[in-house]
């Protein structure tokens, strides 16, 4: 059956076992040519290897070490070296037509803020508008500083829509409706159009803002042979990253785990050689269990299937492994965090599971802690036109595995 984001435990459970939880991703930096009084005479050159936690923050203290190193001028280009990703570029809109959604970011091998822009939106009653605040900042692309408030008493309803976007030019935002006040501030996290640009203009962005200049542009390219790195940017470790999979089905991240496993284990970093490797765990660690179809390893398909059967087998060997205590912390907790937070399940902090939801699919699997103490493996799978309306019969499944009604 299609298990939604509930596929992301295979991904983060094998990655977990063949990786380490304190596995950490590379991303070297390359200064072409010497530095005098402050510029590089040259280019500056990033190669990415996967690194799914290159969040705002992160990539602000990596040019920061940049600068440390006496640099504040590069009188070249700013260069963003993808090739340890291979494959064709992917249509955002391929799988719901809805390419501006930041679930649908394609993974990329030098993966910024999960190659999605945050609109913060305060409305101004007095001054008739909402200011709109960008992160990452991105050079190459102009978003529109401020949108009218609409008639006072406008409910917030899709705001969104609302606002109208406009992307007659991709190279800018801009909004040609009004925003509610009623709605308060809001946030606003999207794709936007030419991702293959992302990473090159928040480079640029986040450099022009800490106060560097660029003399050349940003872009796409590779890292020359024989080029020695100026330093090497370490990541969150895996740990980290398969929480925040996990507790919030974030899928780019996901995707990006799955590819590295395609890069380490396989040598490429493509999907063909991730569903390689993810099969090969599987017969090694899951035996006779039925081969899961593993797609784009985050779920967000409408050919990944997994049987209830084999991902309870997973489970179970996952409870056994050394990895146990971190993929279960990894899980959302009933009524306190993640995707689980707003569950109405009277079982709160009693359950970890992994949720998942698309069109006509509903799921949940991890693990449930029983009233008399014992540990419960549960998953439940629906595939069904109306799988939404079966939510509160998952919460009563919940409960009744708590009370340890077993037959």
């Amino acid at each position: 059956m299609n298990a939604a984001s509930v596929m992301k435990l295979t991904t983060t459970f094998a990655a977990l076992d063949l990786l380490g939880p304190a596995y950490t991703w590379s991303t070297p930096v390359f200064a072409q040519g010497p530095v005098r009084d402050g510029t590089l005479q040259g280019n500056l050159y990033l190669r990415g290897s996967g690194d799914p936690t290159l969040v705002m923050e992160r990539l602000w203290l990596l040019l920061r070490r940049v600068q440390a190193r006496g640099i504040h001028t590069i009188a070249g280009d700013i260069v963003v070296d993808g090739t340890a990703f291979a494959g064709a570029p992917r249509d955002p809109a391929a799988f719901d037509g809805e390419p501006l959604r930041a679930y649908n970011a394609a993974p990329d091998a030098l993966l910024v803020n999960f190659k999605s822009l945050v609109l913060d939106l305060v409305p101004d009653a007095a001054a008739g508008l909402a200011r709109i605040q960008v992160a990452p900042p991105m050079a190459g692309l102009t978003v529109q500083a401020s949108v009218p408030l609409a008639p006072a008493g406008t409910p917030c309803g899709d705001w969104r829509a609302q606002m109208r976007l406009s992307l007659a030019d991709p190279a800018r935002l801009v909004f040609k409706g009004q925003y509610p006040a009623a709605c308060g501030e809001r946030s606003w996290a999207l794709a936007p159009p030419q991702p293959e640009l992302f990473g090159p203009r928040a480079m640029a962005g986040m450099w022009l803002a800490l106060g560097g200049r660029l003399g050349g542009v940003a872009r796409l390219g590779k890292v020359p042979d024989g080029l020695a790195p100026l330093f090497v940017h370490t990541s969150a470790p895996l740990v980290e990253a398969v929480q925040s999979i996990n507790k919030f089905s974030n899928n780019v991240m996901a995707q990006q785990v799955f590819l590295t496993l395609g890069l380490e284990m396989g040598g490429i970093g493509s999907a063909d050689a991730a569903r390689a490797a993810l099969q090969t765990w599987w017969t090694r660690r899951m035996g006779a269990a039925s081969m899961p179809v593993f797609d784009n390893g985050a779920g967000l398909s409408r050919d990944a299937r997994i049987s209830a059967d084999s991902l309870a087998r997973m489970l179970q060997r996952a409870w056994a492994s050394p990895v146990m205590p971190e993929l279960m912390a990894s899980l959302p907790i009933v009524g306190i965090d993640g995707t689980l937070r707003r569950s109405q399940s009277h079982a709160v902090g009693s359950a970890h599971l992994k949720t998942g939801s698309l069109q006509d699919v509903l799921a949940i699997a991890g693990y449930v802690l029983g009233d008399d103490g014992r540990r419960w493996v549960l998953v439940a799978l629906v595939n069904h036109e109306r799988a939404a309306a079966a939510r509160p019969a998952l919460d009563a499944l919940i409960d009744w595995t708590r009370s340890a009604n077993q037959p």
